[in-house]
């Protein structure tokens, strides 16, 4: 029997040496992934690569970061050359010019099945569902909430945050400083329209003062009638009727978070992606709320948005496998969690972003409760539409025109640039 036994390691030492020298002298597929250079993010994705190389031998990933202003530019050039990278990061608002410039292909069937991603991910993931087809996915998702400066409240005679936007603006009033000239030098609410600003006005403020901001089938655009112009006007009211804050008052597109880590701004509207830039930047008691409803009892809105991983049109043969395996460790519940703790943006997935700890904690609470009600909003080109929509808070506050007519005409831009994108659709 003892022989026996021998004789049976034996052959399994030799099939498993057998095995490891086979995947030895199998070649090595090396595939890149391409995402823009945020420190926290390119620190996770260095120590995620490391870990998936550990566990799959065969497959070499190259990370290549690049400044976020140049990051579309880079893969528009790249990819029709047959270079760049098999997968890529991007924001699940520029998918519609992606898909439609050939940039990327469709998740395959086999490995991602729709009914399993609906079923696994938060509802928000149906906005990298396009033409019927999924074509890329999320690690983690985020939303929007209010960050306050818990000793300025104090000092301001305030014992909690806002619950609605009345008291918002009420509180923003109590909160401004302003030095013996008038001039602000601490502000009620740190505006930001280039911030997260035109996502607040777009997904919530004109939600929850009564207009959808587009049609349901996302081809037509609804905000250009009185609620809209009254939620704008409520908006820009802040800064020329209450001037509870200032436009750029710290310059920057993150001008505003710095401000408020700076104590120069009492609140902020930011996503859950800064909440590592807070803590480690606020030198004070800080705290996050929901966002306010128009009134006590109002419906609440928010605004959900994530960025994704997609395979490029690049990435044949070995490559995809390689890829398709790469996207399903980026999207594994072990990844989400990592991400969580190193990153600090909410799970993607419904189980992690349930989880009673996760849902009760002080910080990520507001942001995981606003999530049954987040509005993804469907761009078909997200840069040009975040600027028609700035243009409009702009003209308001920058040249006085009425907030209905400023609308009007962002309307009539925005229509077109909708117009444009379905009859491209409609011809292929």
């Amino acid at each position: 029997m003892r022989s026996a036994w021998r004789a049976c390691g034996v052959a399994i030492l030799v099939v498993v040496l057998g095995a490891t020298a086979m995947a030895q002298s199998q070649p090595r597929v090396t595939i890149t992934y391409w995402q823009y250079y945020f420190e926290s993010k390119v620190k996770t994705m260095d120590t995620l690569i490391a870990q998936f190389e550990a566990k799959t031998p065969g497959v070499h990933v190259v990370q290549e970061t690049f400044p976020y202003d140049s990051y579309n530019q880079k893969v528009a050039s790249a990819i029709p050359a047959g270079q760049g990278p098999d997968v890529v990061n991007l924001y699940y608002g520029w998918l519609p010019l992606y898909v439609g410039s050939g940039y990327l292909q469709v998740l395959p069937a086999q490995a991602f099945p729709s009914t399993q991603i609906e079923r696994e991910f938060v509802p928000m993931i149906k906005a990298a569902k396009f033409d019927g087809q999924y074509w890329a996915l999320p690690t983690a998702v985020r939303t929007l909430a209010l960050f306050y400066n818990k000793d300025l409240f104090s000092r301001a005679g305030l014992s909690r945050p806002p619950i609605t936007w009345d008291e918002f603006r009420a509180d923003a009033q109590k909160l401004t400083q302003r030095d013996a000239g008038g001039r602000i030098t601490v502000e009620g609410f740190g505006i930001a329209p280039n911030g997260q600003d035109h996502q607040l006005l777009r997904e919530i403020l004109f939600r929850q003062w009564g207009t959808a901001p587009y049609s349901a089938d996302n081809r037509r655009v609804t905000y250009n009638n009185a609620q809209g112009a009254a939620a704008l006007a409520w908006y820009t009211d802040l800064v020329t009727k209450d001037k509870v804050g200032v436009i750029d008052f710290f310059p920057g597109g993150n001008g505003y978070r710095d401000a408020f880590n700076a104590g120069k701004a009492a609140m902020i509207v930011d996503g859950s992606f800064a909440i590592g830039a807070v803590q480690s930047g606020a030198k004070f008691p800080w705290g996050v709320a929901l966002l306010p409803r128009r009134t006590a009892g109002g419906a609440p809105s928010n605004f959900g948005s994530f960025w994704v991983n997609g395979i490029s049109r690049k990435a044949t043969g070995p490559r995809l496998t390689a890829a398709v395996a790469f996207l399903k460790y980026l999207t594994s519940p072990d990844v989400q969690r990592t991400w969580l703790r190193q990153v600090g943006e909410i799970p993607a997935s419904q189980a992690l972003a349930a989880d009673p700890k996760l849902a009760q904690d002080p910080v990520y609470g507001p942001f995981i409760a606003s999530l049954p009600y987040a509005h993804a909003t469907f761009f078909v080109d997200e840069t040009a539409q975040r600027t028609i929509m700035l243009d409009a808070i702009n003209e308001v506050v920058l040249n006085h025109k009425d907030p209905k007519a400023a609308l009007d005409e962002a309307a009539a831009k925005e229509q077109k640039v909708l117009d444009d994108f379905w009859a491209k659709q409609a011809h292929k």
